[in-house]
């Protein structure tokens, strides 16, 4: 069995606004971030953009200014004064850092080049290994932490942030350290919403995962930071994170969702947890045919067709490798005020999933929560969540 580990404190940052405070009041009230995308795309979708101000870096950190390192310094200021804590508790090399994302600083090399379509060259202050490589966030958000524990990041597309908790919890259990700040973000960037129009499933309408008309994926931005410690005050416990590669396609989930099973099957093993123990699913409902049907199969098959289950994924957009980190802050929403946010859109749901979609906000009793996140490659995590 794992080792449960303290979620001591959380941050968020997302289409529906600059902290967790304002997530959590859009799932209580139902809102969507969810807006028609700007005219520089040639199709029509919907995104969920950030709108709040992100910060420049400090004079010190300019090289590395991006707006990816900018969410994650706007991020990291939400939770300062615990990391300060935790610092002087288990001491600055006791203390990793890892962090998930997909696109990394695509965007900035995207504006560079255009640049250098205008002019002939790359902008003088452009400096790939810093803005663009996966690295470069890393690094802004060790220095401005001063934490000086193992750190990397990890790029397994959709469950990125995911596979950082697992990370933690590995470096924990071993005595590499006491702590570490995890999490995950993303921006938006043509490439990628280029790329989802060429896979033919963006959706021309916010998304609705599990729908009967659902048409396609909506892509978000943001991102949420945690800082996760062996034992302490805790927000809501991480209990397990379950992995599989079931490698079935590039792109497309294994069709029963073999791997989505077994990545909730070893979450609760490692837990030592029955699935009857298990009162709601934050789904990876992307709102594509395939995967929401998958999925519904993995749910179905090994929780049954009664517990909730809610895709949050209407509300901010897929964030791609910070998902599985928004999704955590829904889900610890969820454990702490036992609110079940309604799955947007859902109605009338497809009556082929024989999952219970959460049509309507719902009080009940959470005590264990999975929240899935499914990745190109078959490239699966769940995280088993409990109350605090």
């Amino acid at each position: 069995m794992t080792l449960p580990l303290a979620i001591t404190a959380s941050a968020a940052c997302s289409a529906l606004g600059p902290n967790v405070a304002a997530l959590e009041a859009a799932l209580a009230t139902g809102r969507s971030g969810l807006r028609a995308a700007g005219p520089d795309l040639p199709f029509a979708t919907f995104v969920g953009a950030v709108t709040s101000e992100l910060a420049a870096l400090p004079p010190e950190l300019q090289p590395f200014d991006t707006r990816l390192a900018r969410l994650v310094s706007h991020l990291l200021t939400a939770i300062a004064p615990e990391v300060s804590r935790a610092r002087a508790r288990w001491g600055d090399a006791r203390v990793g850092v890892f962090l998930g994302t997909s696109n990394a600083g695509i965007l900035q090399t995207e504006e560079a080049d255009a640049v250098r379509v205008r002019t002939g060259a790359l902008p003088a202050d452009f400096d790939f290994s810093r803005q663009h490589a996966y690295g470069g966030a890393l690094a802004v958000l060790r220095s401005l932490s001063g934490v000086r524990g193992p750190g990397w990041v990890n790029s397994t597309a959709c469950s990125s942030s995911a596979k950082v908790l697992a990370c933690a919890q590995r470096l924990i259990a071993a005595d590499v350290i006491d702590a570490a700040i995890v999490g995950g973000a993303d921006t938006l960037c043509q490439t990628t919403l280029r790329g989802f129009h060429g896979l033919g499933v963006l959706s021309t309408t916010a998304c609705r995962p599990f729908a009967a008309a659902r048409d396609g994926i909506s892509i978000g931005e943001g991102g949420a930071l945690f800082l996760i410690e062996r034992h302490g005050h805790a927000q809501a416990r991480l209990l397990a994170v379950g992995e599989s590669s079931d490698a079935h396609h590039m792109s497309a989930p294994h069709p029963h969702g073999d791997g989505a099973f077994l990545a909730m099957q070893r979450a609760l093993g490692a837990a030592g947890l029955e699935p009857s123990a298990v009162d709601h699913v934050n789904a990876h409902g992307t709102a594509t045919k395939q995967n929401d049907a998958a999925e519904a199969l993995a749910i179905a098959r090994l929780l049954g067709a009664e517990v909730p289950v809610t895709s949050t994924k209407a509300y901010t957009g897929h964030l791609l490798g910070a998902a599985a980190g928004i999704e955590l802050v829904a889900v610890m929403h969820a454990l702490r005020t036992g609110w079940i946010p309604a799955n947007l859109g859902a109605a009338p749901v497809d009556a082929e999933l024989r999952i219970a979609v959460q049509q309507w906000g719902e009080q009940r009793q959470v005590r264990h929560v999975l929240s899935n996140s499914f990745a190109f490659g078959g490239n699966n995590a769940s995280v088993l969540v409990g109350a605090a």
